[in-house]
């Protein structure tokens, strides 16, 4: 006889063991459908990360694909920079307040620097009982769990990500781990792409800049003017907050500050590089660029380090190449910023040179073109001297011939005027011819203008650029040689004086002679002058002025710079210069 057991199925089973079996295949079923979200999540994450080409913004889309994928709390993406130190740290779950109240950013010591040391998937139940955890900062918040993996790009690894604190569980699992490892890889793709196109537009970006520097040089813009958008074009590629030019001085080797453009600027103008010799100069003697972390604390700067004070990452490269240095272009940034890496300096080394070569031919098409004119100046003093002079010459002495034929008295007295007016003719012919032949044989001319001359290019040196010179009238046979010699010690006093004390980046003199006075102006676009600055050079003028009986102004135009007049007659009468 057959009985029934109660609970059995029809087929024998337990209803308890069922129920197990169907409880055990619902768990399967929702880890499936958990590991299919899981992977579904994970592709999301590789192509977001990808589609991003702006670094920055794929290296904090990693982060916070990451975070979510592994269900931590806190995650963030260590870059590695030079010394094997961590550049840049950027982190996801810690808002700007704690960070702030935290302080200083990790570099790379104690855990974070083991995934440095050994770039191997790194996981934790406990990361504090891991012999290089050196626990944490003050206002840090706790941290238990870990997981770590590094980001390679290529054969190089280019970082960490490191994730804590694990949502749902005690620890992270090898799931976790494989999961971080796959996006790691994506990640890596990404980041080379975006390194692949920041390459491409910095290239482009240099190109660009490279050609409005020669576009500028040749269409004859001022030297001063070229050598500061070197600077503005270079620190806008590079990021840059101060760019400085040193330049050799001539005869000496040493390098003088030329320019500076930028914050910290004030702080940086003044006497020449001198201090600053240890790293410029290194710079200047060599053919690669010289880079610093920390330049306000870097051992080759030696003397006035108050004018890094503030700065922290420089780069120093020579503009030019082989002999032909022309000097040195500096960029650095503020303290904190990242170090320039290899990838920028490199770029910024070939755009010097190219910017030093483009100077450079511009320098021999202005030699050439001051070659024709001169060339064309002297054919016109010689069409000048055997035709117009002997021409006039010729009617001269035919006037003075006719003047002893004619008895009428007011026709005598006009052949007379007739000759003195051709004699005046003659010596002003004649003096145009000196003037013209000012640089004839390539020696500087005795005259006035060539004195004038002379005197500027004498000061370009220490300024760092050619002042415009203006000269009108005929100063070199009006102007007495005692007048000409007060002119070219006031000229010279006032130049020096620029050099020294306006920070200017154009000078224009201005020589004429007219109405029985010679007048001399030089005017700059520099700071003025200072109501406390010492005033012996101004002394010096005034006094050569009241000597000849003239006079002396200085003012500070509304615009900005200073200028100077210094007026004078030409006759030992007394006559006044307005």
């Amino acid at each position: 006889m057959r009985t029934s057991r109660e609970g059995a199925t029809g087929d024998g089973l337990p209803r308890l063991r069922l129920d197990e079996l169907l409880d055990e295949l619902q768990v399967r079923i929702e880890a499936v459908r958990g590991t299919r979200d899981r992977v579904h999540h994970l592709l999301e994450a590789v192509l977001s990360v990808g589609r991003e080409l702006d670094l920055p913004q794929v290296l904090r889309g990693i982060v916070e694909a990451a975070v979510v994928l592994v269900d931590a709390e806190y995650g963030a993406l260590g870059v590695i920079g030079g010394e094997q130190r961590l550049s840049e740290f950027i982190t996801v779950g810690i808002d700007g307040e704690l960070r702030s109240r935290i302080g200083e950013l990790p570099s790379g010591h104690g855990l974070l620097g083991e995934l440095i040391r050994h770039p191997h998937p790194l996981r934790l139940a406990e990361l504090g009982d891991h012999e290089s955890s050196y626990g944490f900062p003050a206002n840090h918040p706790p941290m238990h769990s870990f997981l770590g993996v590094p980001i390679r790009v290529r054969d190089e690894v280019f970082g960490n990500l490191y994730l804590t604190e694990k949502r749902s569980a005690r620890a992270f699992d090898a799931e976790d781990e494989s999961v971080l490892s796959t996006l790691a890889v994506a990640a890596g793709v990404a980041i080379e792409n975006a390194r692949l196109y920041e390459e491409g537009r910095n290239r482009e970006q240099w190109l660009t800049a490279s050609a409005e520097v020669t576009k500028s040089l040749l269409s004859g813009a001022p030297r001063a003017q070229v050598l500061e958008l070197i600077v503005e074009r270079a620190g806008q590629i590079l990021s840059a907050d101060l760019g400085v030019v040193a330049v050799p001085l001539p005869g000496t080797g040493d390098l003088r500050t030329a320019l500076v453009v930028g914050q910290h600027a004030e702080a940086y103008r003044g006497p020449p590089a001198g201090g600053q010799d240890g790293f410029i100069s290194a710079a200047f003697t060599g053919a690669e660029p010289v880079v610093s972390t920390n330049i306000a604390v870097d051992e080759r700067v030696e003397g006035h380090k108050s004018r890094w004070a503030g700065l922290g990452p420089a780069v120093a490269v020579p503009l030019g190449t082989g002999d032909r240095v022309r000097g040195v272009l500096l960029l650095a940034r503020t303290a904190g910023r990242e170090p320039f890496a290899a990838t920028q300096s490199a770029p910024l080394l070939g755009f010097a040179g190219q910017a030093a070569l483009a100077m450079e031919l511009a320098e021999r098409r202005s030699d050439a073109e001051q070659i024709a004119l001169l060339e064309d100046r002297d054919r016109i003093a010689r069409d000048l001297h055997d035709l117009a002079i002997q021409r006039l010459f010729a009617t001269g002495m035919t006037l003075q011939s006719a003047q002893k034929f004619d008895q009428h008295p007011g026709a005598a007295e006009r052949i007379e005027r007739a000759v003195n007016d051709l004699d005046d003719t003659i010596k002003i012919i004649r003096s145009t011819i000196f003037g013209l032949r000012v640089h004839e044989a390539g020696r500087p001319d005795d005259g006035v203008r060539g004195r004038v001359a002379a005197a500027v290019e004498g000061a370009a040196a220490a300024l760092g650029f050619s002042p415009a010179v203006r000269v009108e009238g005929l100063v070199d046979t009006e102007v007495p040689h005692h007048v000409a010699d007060h002119l070219i010690a006031v000229l010279v006093e006032a130049l020096s004086n620029t050099a020294r004390h306006a920070a200017a980046r154009t000078v224009d003199v201005h020589v004429a002679v007219g109405e029985g006075r010679l007048t001399l102006s030089v005017a700059d676009n520099g700071t003025g002058i200072a109501p406390g600055a010492a005033r012996s050079g101004l002394k010096n003028i005034a006094r050569r002025a009241e000597e000849l009986g003239g006079t002396f102004t200085h003012e500070t135009p509304s615009a900005g710079g200073a200028r100077l007049v210094w007026r004078v007659p030409l006759r030992e009468d007394g006559a006044t210069a307005g």
